[in-house]
C-alpha cells in the first residue's frame, strides 16, 4: 500500500509518516519500481501501535523503546505517565481556578486583572506579612472572590494572618458561610477548627444556621466553638454542649459565661440550673467536674439555682460544699 492510501486509511498524515520513517519508528518494508514507499500489512499494524501509544501520552522516543527493546517492561513507564498526567491535571486545575476567580472579580480592564492576579499570588505567598497585607487590602483595594479568601483561611497557620482573613471574610457577604461550612466536614481537624472559627465571626443568619448545624458535629472542638458563639447570641440549643464543656474543662469559664447569658428569663434559667444539677448528680462525674458545675451555677439566676447551691453546700465533697457556700454568700450580698 502506498503512502497516500496508508495516510487516508490510518488517519496519519503523509508528512507524519515520513517523520516516523526519519526517526526509524516505522519504515516501509518495500519500494515500488518507481521508488515509491510501499507499506506492508505489518507496517500498517506498527503504525496503529504507534498511534495507540501516542494516545497514552508517550513521546516518540518512548514509543520506539517500547516497541523495539526486547524484554521492555511497561510498568515503570506507565507509572511515570500516571505521575506526569496527575501533575499536568493539577497544574491545569490550578490555572482554571485562578481564571475563574479573576472572572468572578469582574475586572473592568487589564489593570484590574493584573491587580487581581497580584493579590491572589500574595495570598499564596510564603511570606506571612505578604499574606496578611493581601487579606487586609482585599476589602478596600481589589475585590477578591470569596472562594479564594475561604481557601486561604482554611489553610492558614499563622495566627495574625488567620485573623486578617477572618476579618476580610466577615466583610465579604453571605456566600462565605456556605463555603466555610464545607470545611466543617474536612478530615483534617485543624481545617475544621479554622472553618468554625471563621463562621463564629461572620454576621448574619446564614452563618448562624451553619453554626447550628455544627452543634451536631462529631468533633467536640467544633461543637464547642459553635456553642460559645450561639450561646452569646441567645440560642438555647447550645446549652447541652456548653454544659459538656464545663464538665470536660475545655473553655469552661467561657462556657459558664455563655450559660449565664442564656439564662435571661426565669424559665430558661431554671432549665439550665436543672441540667447542671443533673450532671452533678451523675455517678460518673469526677470531682473536678463537679466543682466546675457548681461554679457555673453562680451565673444562673433564680430560685432553682439557689436551692441547688444550698443543697451543694452540704455536699460530701468538701471542695464542692465550700464553693457552694461561698457562692450563696455572694448571691445574698447582691
Amino acid at each position: 500500500m502506498l503512502i497516500g492510501e496508508v495516510a487516508r486509511r490510518s488517519g496519519v498524515s503523509a508528512r507524519m509518516l515520513r517523520h516516523y520513517e526519519s526517526l526509524g519508528l516505522v519504515r516501509p518494508s518495500g519500494r515500488t519500481g518507481s521508488g515509491y514507499r510501499e507499506y506492508s500489512r505489518e507496517d500498517i499494524r506498527r503504525i496503529f501501535h504507534v498511534e495507540s501509544l501516542r494516545s497514552l501520552g508517550l513521546s516518540l522516543r518512548e514509543i520506539g523503546r517500547a516497541l523495539d527493546e526486547p524484554g521492555f517492561e511497561p510498568s515503570a513507564l506507565v507509572g511515570d505517565l500516571i505521575r506526569r498526567t496527575r501533575e499536568r491535571i493539577a497544574a491545569e486545575t490550578e490555572l482554571l481556578t485562578r481564571l475563574r476567580r479573576i472572572d468572578a472579580a469582574g475586572p473592568g480592564g487589564w489593570e484590574d486583572v493584573l491587580q487581581a492576579v497580584a493579590l491572589l499570588q500574595a495570598l499564596g505567598s510564603n511570606s506571612a506579612d505578604a499574606r496578611q497585607r493581601a487579606a487586609l487590602s482585599s476589602v478596600h483595594e481589589t475585590a477578591v472572590p470569596v472562594e479564594a479568601l475561604v481557601e486561604a483561611a482554611l489553610s492558614e497557620t499563622d495566627t495574625n494572618v488567620a485573623g486578617a482573613l477572618r476579618w476580610a471574610l466577615a466583610r465579604s457577604g453571605d456566600d462565605a458561610a456556605e463555603l466555610l461550612a464545607e470545611g466543617l466536614g474536612s478530615p483534617v481537624a485543624a481545617v475544621r477548627v479554622r472553618a468554625v472559627q471563621a463562621l463564629t465571626e461572620l454576621p448574619g443568619d446564614a452563618a448562624a444556621a451553619q453554626l447550628r448545624h455544627a452543634l451536631a458535629s462529631p468533633d467536640f472542638v467544633v461543637r464547642g466553638y459553635a456553642a460559645l458563639a450561639l450561646g452569646t447570641q441567645g440560642v438555647a440549643a447550645a446549652v447541652p454542649t456548653l454544659i459538656d464543656m464545663v464538665v470536660a474543662g475545655r473553655n469552661d469559664t467561657d462556657a459558664a459565661d455563655a450559660l449565664s447569658v442564656l439564662a435571661g428569663d426565669t424559665a430558661t434559667a431554671d432549665r439550665i440550673a436543672t441540667a447542671l444539677v443533673g450532671r452533678l448528680a451523675h455517678d460518673t462525674t469526677a470531682a473536678p467536674a463537679r466543682g466546675r458545675l457548681t461554679q457555673a451555677l453562680a451565673g444562673i439566676p433564680g430560685t432553682r439555682a439557689s436551692r441547688a447551691l444550698v443543697e451543694l453546700s452540704r455536699d460530701e465533697d468538701r471542695a464542692v460544699a465550700l464553693t457552694a457556700a461561698y457562692l450563696l454568700r455572694l448571691r445574698e450580698a447582691r
